[in-house]
């Protein structure tokens, strides 16, 4: 058995036995209390409870958000609540107090402070009707623990378990409890009873008139209750224990009766009753309460030998003295007293404690003590600051004084702290002054102020919180004041008060008098004569008109101060000790979500009823959840709704990971508006460490959902011509709707919504779902009743769509069998019908690590967890779709196919008969998943006996990627019919494929998709748009133009990709013509960034060299131009206006487009062309499908191009089909020829490429199916020339280089760093804001680089100091970062991307920042090391030529591999499979370190784990499968 060393893992586990639900109060959510690692390690464990089935739920609440209110819920539902909490909650929640007290509700209270606790916490609530239990031993905390437990299940009423936990004698470790012990001690079927009730109760805070009651006797529930019976005489006689045995009691903390004998009132009891009688109800008295804590004790004593009783005296019989301790460490007196010298006056003192402190049963004391006893000493550790008499003494002066005429003196001490070096002083002047003739009353003993520093958890902000924090310092920088600002000083104020919002309030208001003091002091200044200079006189003159003038008070501020300074006069030096006062603060109150809660709301109250100009930011921590929505006892007040009812208040609600330009938007109007103003500030958290990436996932749940509308209103809008609400999301919550459309107060919003809970509007969703479900599969079932046949459903779960496309052809074939089918996804399936169905056959292909495809997995989750689905009379059938080396580990091979063989083991365990065996489609196959679908077809047929039907028509080909093209009218489609559709936010799926060459993608948000899909919505659809951008280089001007779209038509947030182009995510379909438009008129295009056609043509940036750049740049330019498709088809459907569109139309003017170079079926896949400028490879030209390499003449000037083809990123994996592939070598070319060989090169990939497989359709793999020499000689048989040979050049480097350059022209160049080319504000860094205020200035030029950085180029020297100036204000020169970060490179991904399995962009740099310790300790800070991560094998950030490549494989999980060429050059290798992070860090961490020791001089970490045998080096696309670092294991 194991040991127990602290009170809280005693209580915990106690607790964790005895409870359904245990509420968990915390000081943060990120940090433990004494109790919540315990419990965290009972559930890892998962320790069976007792009373809970299974396991206790456990609530962690954090301790200032009115932590009892999460009590109510579960209690009422009949689940045993126990809450575990420090001191610091009690006095607060005094209102839940006197309701819960009516529960079997048990709070275990830690006192606090630990060190010096105050038991005022204690006293102040002792009337709340709740049962008061005090242990003060580590064995103790255990037994009274249990008692807690056992008493609140017998009585029905609340228990408070309450101890100090630093107390000496909690030091000793206990063994752990007797499980069996607990069981015996708990009435198991008295708690079964109280689970099985349901309490009607809804009110928080009115009397509803509830109490506990007992079942009794009718002839007792009459009886007068009197004296506490039993025998009360101490049970052994009355014998002193000997000072030996007395020391060593207290220092074993009751661990043994048989070491300790105390004297003890009992409370036995026996029954009255001898005849049967009618059962009635009474309250449960003080008497019921001793009862039944007898009885408990009784059977821990009889298992334990340990005895307990409500109160107990230690000490000889014959003591005339005696010391009673409430809240002391009461070890460290009883040692004292136990060693004292006979001559100390306390030597024979008796020590007595209460176990039961309420209710009070004071009738049992005077029998237990010795009749001996004249005088006692009751020291309180109470720290009572407005009365005189102790709570405690008040107690015992009415008991023993009613006990009779001979009661001893009673003299009352406020206890302070005292340790064991103190503690004979204390005793000699507390006995001193109670055996005086006329002892004094209320004595002080021990140091009140306690020990220094009091150990008290201070309160801290979350570090999430910071965001809002900076902002507001960025915004109002010195005019900033924060009221109630944490770890400020405040006199005599306890940090917890001085945070409050009422402290807060109250502290502005006196500076704001102090400032009209201040006022009319500088005003009169102005007109005396106190200064020896005129100077000060018409300054403070200005100032004093228009002090009240933020702008202008603030500008003319310094002016005054600074003639102040300059007087010298005493008048002056008076003025300028208050000198912030000249400044008009911006006055702020911060708080949390706390304030929402009524304990908490009085504040808030305070300041929107005062009218005065005070703002407020109030943070909401709160993570959109279910659970929390349905929770309605705990409910917060909505105060933005609350505010605007006032009518006077300026009210936001904003999102920092949502919206950060609505964030300062409304603190800024916050800070202009005259009167109250509340900025409603969202941070969802679990835990306050929580990562900012799962900040945002939960703040794009709660906003686009309407969880969290952000908005702003301005009750004076109308006085500005302005409206009074703005709306700055797409969804806004329904009880906010029906303010707006009723423009009333709160009382009749609080009849229509009295919970204000979101669960209204998810309940509403999920009807909505259910409802969807039901009427599409009735009007299908509908439409079916008259055909012949048996029934077919077929339901399919599918990702990437292959599962899908099976099933509707399954469904096509069955219907043309004569089968009756539906198809549908797993998850528009109702459920309930599943028992009903026939024949129901189930398709899905395989997520994850074995899971289930999205749209399957809410129908997976029921069938698993169901346990009244009878499918006895169901038939079915199942086909799995999967990749048997997906996962090539042996202990990960369970997860191939899983869902399939998941659902049909569940399926025949539900009673279902199977059609066929579980058919199993592998990727791994000759024709995929195909050859395992060709076997299991036919089963299916012959089961259900439709495989002889003869006659069946000839079916349709699939439609491919070449129809859609062919057939779209040269690009055309309907996309126009398609984003005119006002019913959807999508467009077709074939018009998805069209949109891509006009530069555009569909996407939806995929941290959404599950919520949005939960409340009956279609995901949340959006566009990306991606610029044409020769080179990447842009105007100040355009930049401008494009952050603009991107703030007003897309998410405020901009990509430069790893194309050398900006791109815009999130773009609704409604704003996708008007952004094509304004990317127009900023003199860019879209045409062709995307689809099966030549897209952007990259080009270095080469900041060095300005003219060479300009030449090879214009190059870049042409062959752009040239290549560019020529339909008009663009054109007309963004750029022409509707009034045009309609005449041609009545004109009938019928458009014939011609594609003089692509054809009407353009190019079978992507075709990318580069240049690169030795010695710099910053394109990576090595992997692109054209690569040109500039050479430089003798003359300085470009000279012509050496020509690489085939190169290509593209792969799928585990398809050794697939692999990617570096340029080959074609040779040489003059400038003036470029562009044409470029086409030459692309005809014969138009020609000859494969259309029929798009993956193998890229020009790397026409050029390996022809052969190199056999691909350039078609090349020079179109071009009609031949290549030269190829010239020398050489490459360095293929990453940028950071800061500031100067070219051959003298020009200025600066390198910034943007990470994974991400341009956004955030808290800690405004960037977007920075790069706007430089473009402003209309200097140089912004180059995109390949590594998704950027160059501010060619600023002239004399504008250097003006833009250094701008670059340090909004931290853009920071380039210090470590040589590992700044050679990364990452993909979009999540969540946008539709093909991400992983993160990256919003992942890798948490990865370099975990290594960067390793990096640093090795040294190798400076030392560039190229790191790439991809979402997904296709390659965006050009992993396969990484040094280290990390590839999504599933979430969270990546492939790694090794060994690309540092100049890109060279492909990587497949080192290790589907790691997670624990495993790379594992990995590269000892890598990094070796090759820090053994690397050669200059060696390169991907040329290092060659040499080192780490990999394999790559020599060619062809054998990029060959020779991994990990082979796969065939074993099934």
């Amino acid at each position: 058995m194991g040991s127990i060393s602290t009170a809280g893992e005693a209580v915990a586990r106690i607790a964790y036995l005895s409870s359904d639900v245990i509420v968990s109060v915390q000081p943060s959510l990120a940090s433990d209390s004494e109790f919540s690692e315990y419990f965290r390690a009972l559930q890892k464990a998962k320790a069976p409870s007792l009373v809970a089935k299974n396991h206790p739920e456990i609530v962690a609440v954090r301790h200032n958000v009115d932590p009892l209110l999460s009590v109510f819920q579960p209690i009422r539902a009949g689940k045993l609540t126990a809450v575990t909490t420090t001191s610091s909650i009690l006095v607060k929640s005094i209102p839940h107090l006197y309701k819960l007290a009516q529960y079997p509700v048990v709070l275990h209270v830690s006192v606090q402070p630990t060190g010096f606790p105050d038991f005022s916490d204690i006293t102040s609530i002792r009337q709340s009707g709740f049962t008061f239990l005090q242990s003060e031993t580590l064995q103790q905390s255990q037994d009274i623990a249990l008692t807690a437990h056992a008493l609140a299940i017998k009585s029905g009423k609340g228990v408070i378990h309450f101890f100090d936990s630093g107390a000496i004698a909690m030091s000793k470790n206990i063994p752990h409890e007797d499980r069996e012990l607990v069981r015996g001690v708990l009435d198991l079927n008295a708690a079964a009873a109280i689970q099985k009730s349901r309490s009607e109760e809804t009110s928080l805070y009115a009397d509803d008139g509830r109490s506990a009651t007992l079942s009794v006797a009718r002839s007792q529930a009459t009886a007068v209750p009197g004296t506490v019976t039993g025998r009360v005489n101490p049970p052994d006689g009355g014998q002193a224990m000997t000072v030996v045995d007395r020391t060593r009691a207290r220092a074993e903390s009751s661990s043994s009766s048989s070491r300790r004998e105390s004297s003890t009132a009992s409370g036995a009891s026996s029954s009255s009753a001898t005849t049967v009688e009618s059962l009635a109800s009474k309250p449960v008295s003080s008497e019921d309460i001793y009862r039944f804590a007898s009885q408990i004790w009784a059977n821990i004593k009889e298992a334990t030998g340990r005895s307990y009783d409500a109160f107990e005296y230690t000490g000889p019989v014959n003591a005339e003295t005696a010391i009673f301790l409430f809240g002391a460490d009461t070890a460290i007196f009883a040692d004292e007293i136990d060693t004292a010298d006979d001559s100390e006056t306390y030597a024979n003192a008796g020590i007595i404690t209460a176990r039961i402190y309420r209710p009070w049963l004071g009738a049992s004391l005077a029998p237990l003590l010795p009749q001996s006893i004249k005088r006692i000493a009751v020291l309180e550790q109470v720290r009572r600051k407005t009365t005189r008499w102790g709570p405690v003494l008040l107690d015992l002066l009415m008991s023993l004084k009613s006990s009779g005429a001979n009661s001893p003196m009673i003299v009352g001490y406020q206890l302070g702290y005292i340790n064991d070096k103190t503690v004979q002083q204390a005793l000699r002047g507390a006995f001193q002054n109670l055996t005086s003739e006329s002892p004094l009353q209320n004595l002080q003993v021990g140091n009140l102020d306690g020990p220094t520093p009091l150990s008290k958890v201070a309160l801290e902000q979350p570090g999430l919180e910071n965001a809002y924090m900076k902002i507001l310092n960025q915004v109002f920088g010195e005019r900033l004041h924060i009221a109630n600002q944490l770890g400020a000083k405040h006199a005599g104020i306890s940090n917890e008060i001085s945070s409050s919002p009422e402290y807060g309030f109250g502290s502005l208001l006196a500076r704001k008098e102090h400032r009209k003091r201040f006022i009319e002091e500088a005003r009169a200044a102005s007109k005396s004569n106190d200064f020896i200079t005129r100077s000060p006189l018409e300054w403070l003159s200005k100032w004093a008109v228009d002090a009240d003038n933020s702008d202008k008070a603030n500008a003319l501020a310094p002016e005054v101060i600074s003639r102040l300074s300059n007087d010298g006069s005493p008048a002056a030096s008076q003025l300028l000790s208050f000198k912030s006062l000249f400044f008009k603060e911006s006055p702020w109150l911060i708080g949390s979500d706390a304030w929402a809660y009524d304990l908490g709301n009085s504040g808030v109250h305070h300041v929107l009823a005062s009218g005065e100009n005070v703002n407020m930011l109030i943070v909401d921590s709160q993570p959109y959840s279910e659970r929390a929505a349905a929770d309605a006892a705990r409910r917060k007040k909505d105060i933005g709704l609350y505010a605007m009812n006032f009518g006077n208040a300026y009210v936001a609600s904003v999102a920092v990971y949502s919206s950060y330009t609505q964030v300062l938007e409304a603190m800024i109007e916050a800070d202009k508006f005259d009167g109250p103003s509340v900025i409603l500030a969202y941070l969802p958290y679990e835990k306050e460490n929580d990562s900012p990436l799962t900040v945002l996932q939960e703040t794009k749940k709660a906003v686009d959902l309407g969880y969290w509308p952000l908005y702003r209103w301005d009750p004076r809008g109308d006085e500005k011509g302005e409206p009074n609400f703005q709306l700055d999301s797409e969804r806004i919550k329904k009880e906010l709707e029906e303010f707006l459309r009723r423009d009333n107060y709160m009382s009749q919003v609080m009849k229509r919504h009295p919970d204000f809970s979101p669960a209204l509007s998810a309940s509403y969703g999920t009807e909505v779902r259910q409802l969807q479900k039901r009427k599409a599969k009735d009007a299908y079932s509908k439409l079916l009743e008259g055909l012949a046949g048996d029934p077919m459903t077929v339901l399919f779960a599918s990702d990437n769509g292959n599962a899908e496309t099976l099933s509707k052809r399954l469904a096509n074939r069955g219907k043309a069998r004569g089968l009756k089918t539906i198809c549908m996804a797993m998850d528009d399936y109702p459920l309930e019908d599943l028992p009903t169905e026939q024949n129901v056959i189930l398709l899905t292909s395989t997520a994850g690590q074995g899971e289930f495809p999205q749209n399957g997995r809410t129908f997976w989750e029921a069938v698993r967890d169901s346990t009244d689905l009878d499918l006895a009379t169901v038939n079915f059938a199942v086909f799995a779709l999967g990749d048997s080396h997906y996962w090539p580990r042996k202990e990960d091979k369970i997860y191939y196919n899983k869902p399939g063989k998941d659902i049909h083991n569940r399926l025949l365990a539900l009673g279902g008969n199977p059609l066929t065996e579980c058919g199993l489609g592998d990727d791994q196959d000759p024709d995929a998943y195909q050859t395992g679908y060709a076997e299991w077809e036919p089963q299916l047929w012959q089961a259900l006996g439709v495989d002889k039907v003869e006659g069946l028509p000839d079916e349709p080909p699939p439609i491919t990627n070449e129809d859609i093209k062919i057939n779209s009218n040269f690009l055309r489609g309907t996309i126009e019919e398609g984003l005119n559709d006002p019913t959807t936010g999508a467009i077709s799926a074939p018009d998805q494929q069209l949109t891509k060459f006009h530069g555009t993608y569909m996407q939806d948000d995929r941290d959404l998709r599950d919520e949005r899909k939960a409340q009956g919505l279609e995901p949340a659809y959006s566009f990306m748009i991606r610029c044409r951008l020769p080179g990447g280089v842009a105007t100040p001007k355009q930049w401008l133009q494009m952050d603009e779209i991107s703030t007003k038509l897309g998410n405020e947030t901009m990509k430069l990709t790893t194309r050398q182009t900006f791109q815009f995510h999130g773009v609704v379909k409604g704003k996708l013509k008007p952004a094509m438009q304004a990317i127009n008129k900023a003199l860019m295009t879209t045409i062709a960034a995307c689809g099966d056609v030549n897209r952007n043509v990259m080009c270095s940036s080469l900041p060095q060299h300005s003219q060479y750049h300009t030449e090879v740049h214009a190059v870049s330019k042409t062959i752009s131009d040239h290549l560019l498709p020529s339909t008009t088809a663009y054109h007309e459907i963004w750029l022409q206006d509707d009034e045009t569109k309609e005449k041609k139309k009545v004109a009938g003017d019928a458009i014939v487009d011609h594609e003089p170079l692509y054809g009407p079926t353009y190019l079978p896949r992507k075709f990318k062309i580069t240049i690169a400028i030795p010695p710099h490879n910053d394109t990576d030209v090595y992997a692109h499908d054209v690569g040109l390499i500039a050479i430089k003449g003798a003359d300085g000037h470009l000279e012509g191009f050496n020509v690489l083809a085939g190169g290509g990123m593209g792969v799928t994996h585990n398809n050794k089909k697939t692999y990617p592939r570096t340029g080959s070598m074609l040779g040489y070319v003059p400038t003036n020829a470029v562009h044409i060989v470029c086409e030459k090169i692309m005809l014969v990939q138009r020609d000859n490429g494969d259309r029929k497989d798009r993956k193998h359709a890229r020009l790397k793999y026409t050029i390996d199916d022809m052969g190199v020499d056999v691909f350039r000689g078609k090349v020079e048989e179109l071009w009609g020339e031949k290549f030269a040979e190829a010239k020398d050049f050489k490459f360095d480097s293929n990453v940028d280089t950071f800061g500031w350059l100067k070219d051959e022209n003298g020009l200025n160049h600066f390198t910034f760093f943007i990470e994974n080319g991400r341009i956004e504000d955030t808290a800690e860094f405004p960037m977007k804001t920075g790069l706007i205020e430089v473009a402003k200035l209309q200097k140089g030029e912004f180059r995109l680089t390949g590594n998704q950085h950027l160059i501010l180029s060619n600023i002239a020297d004399k504008d250097l100091p003006q833009v250094k100036e701008l670059l340090k204000k909004y931290k853009l020169d920071a380039t210090n970062f470590s040589a590992l970060r700044l050679s990364s490179s990452a993909c979009v991904a999540f969540p946008t991307c539709g093909l991400a399995m992983a993160e990256s962009e919003r992942y890798l740099p948490e990865l370099i920042t975990k290594l960067e310790s390793t990096i640093e300790e090795a040294g190798l800070r400076q030392d560039s090391i190229v790191m790439r991560m991809t979402g997904c094998p296709n390659g965006c950030a050009r992993p396969w030529l990484a040094e280290v490549a990390f590839v999504g494989k599933a979430f969270g999980a990546y492939n790694m591999y090794l060994g690309g060429g540092y100049h890109g050059n060279r492909l990587n290798k497949l080192y290790r499979s589907s790691i997670k992070e624990e495993e790379i860090l594992d990995i590269l961490k000892p890598m990094i370190k070796h090759y820090a020791k053994d690397r050669h001089e200059g060696e390169r970490f991907g040329d290092f784990v060659i040499r080192a045998k780490y990999i394999v080096a790559t020599t060619h696309g062809t054998n990029f499968h060959e020779n991994t670092g990990e082979e796969e294991s065939e074993e099934e």
